[in-house]
This record gives C-alpha cells, sequence and structure tokens, in this order.
C-alpha cells in the first residue's frame, strides 16, 4: 500500500478555517438563544423580585424604586409589571420604563411609558393585539388608575426619531400646547436588531381610586377596590 500523502499547510489551513466557521456559527445561535430566552428568563426573575421589594416598601407606607404596576388585560389576566424609571436600556431590562420628563401617574399631563416587544422580558410582545378601548391599568402606593385607549396597537407607526408622544399633548399638532388632563401613552422600543419603527397607544384617565387602608390591596391581587372617584 501506498504511503499516504501528507497534509500541507493549505490542508490545515482549510481544517482551521472549517474549524473556526463552526465556532463562530455556535456562538451565533448562542447569542441568540441568550438574546430570545436568556435575557427573558433574567429580566421575569428581577421583575419577581422588584414587585416584592414593592410589596413591602407599600406596606410601610413609604415608595419604591419602582414608581408603580403595569396591569393590561388584552396582555392576559395575570399580566402585571412594575413601572421602574428611566427608559435607558438597564431600566427596560427590569421592567417597563417611565420617562421621567413625563407626567407622573394620574396627575395633569402626559405619562410615557416604553417597553421590548422582544428580549428582557417582553412586557409589550402583545402591544399589536391592543384595541381602542382597552383599559389600562397603572397602581401606585397611593392610588390605582385606569385609563382607555384611543386607538388601537398597529393604527400609529412613528420613526424611533419622531418627537410627538413625548410631547405634553400627545399629538402632531400638539407642540406647545399645555395638557390640561391626565394621558397616558404607550411606545414599542429599539428591538433586538433595533428597528426605527415605533409602535404608539395613547389612552385617557376614566377611573380613579384612592388607596386607603380600608381599600388598599397586595400588589398582585386583581381585585379592586371600591371605586371613590371617576374622572
Amino acid at each position: 500500500m501506498p504511503p499516504r500523502p501528507r497534509r500541507g499547510a493549505w490542508g490545515r489551513a482549510v481544517t482551521a478555517f472549517g474549524v473556526a466557521l463552526i465556532l463562530a456559527g455556535l456562538a451565533v445561535l448562542g447569542w441568540f438563544a441568550w438574546q430570545y430566552f436568556g435575557t427573558n428568563i433574567v429580566a421575569k426573575r428581577e421583575q419577581a423580585q422588584i414587585k416584592q421589594t414593592l410589596k413591602i416598601d407599600w406596606g410601610k407606607g413609604i415608595d419604591s424604586d419602582a414608581i408603580g404596576l403595569l396591569r393590561v388585560k388584552r396582555f392576559g389576566n395575570d399580566f402585571e409589571v412594575p413601572i421602574v424609571k428611566g427608559t435607558d436600556g438597564g431600566a427596560l431590562e427590569r421592567g417597563v420604563g417611565w420617562d421621567p420628563k413625563s407626567g407622573k401617574p394620574g396627575q395633569i399631563g402626559n405619562f410615557v411609558i416604553a417597553g421590548h416587544r422582544v428580549t428582557h422580558g417582553e412586557p409589550f410582545a402583545k402591544f399589536p393585539k391592543l384595541k381602542a378601548g382597552d383599559k389600562v391599568v397603572v397602581e401606585t402606593r397611593t392610588a390605582i388608575y385606569t385609563y382607555r385607549l384611543r386607538n388601537a396597537g398597529t393604527s400609529v407607526t412613528v420613526d424611533f426619531t419622531t418627537s410627538w408622544p413625548l410631547w405634553d399633548v400627545p399629538d402632531p399638532d400638539g407642540r406647545g400646547d399645555v395638557q390640561t388632563k391626565p394621558v397616558l401613552t404607550m411606545l414599542t422600543c429599539s428591538e433586538l436588531f433595533h428597528t426605527r419603527n415605533r409602535s404608539v397607544v395613547v389612552a385617557d384617565i376614566v377611573k380613579t381610586v384612592k388607596k386607603t387602608k380600608a381599600n388598599s390591596k397586595t400588589p398582585g391581587d386583581t381585585k379592586t377596590p371600591t371605586k371613590i372617584k371617576a374622572d
């Protein structure tokens, strides 16, 4: 039997290149798996911890790091995520982010919140399912506010550079106008591949329930306290 030919430098280079491609492919797959699954697991675990801390703080009569809780029945009967201060990447990994330059929950002004549709807990994954007339509930330490959507989740799409959703009056013709009532604006944020488009819904407040020791409820309990004020 003739001796096998020795592999030359070219053969070794081809083999090394093939191994590198396989490793690169595995790395990419691992990155996608982490983004789509790993970040959701971590975010939901952290959100549960934030809600637990909020429960303890509210029980002591003090505000928590999270400014409140968001509930949207259209997203599921058990949907409840913390609303945290800020809309940067770190904040949006911990829940739904509140723009601190905007109004506060239940107060006159435009209360602006944003959330991920994919990765990091994906709280706004079902955003396209929103319908005009849907209710959005925001609970703080002192009150529970219910808003009604003006539009559906797919009816308004803007470029990420568009600023009117952040204005006091969230309307393309509302620049410089002064808000006279409490409104809520919800936006989807930058996604995995940093799409330019953002979906926007605007809602008007329809009910305010002030929490007292008699009607205060534990965060996570979906029972509604006695209504004592309607707007």
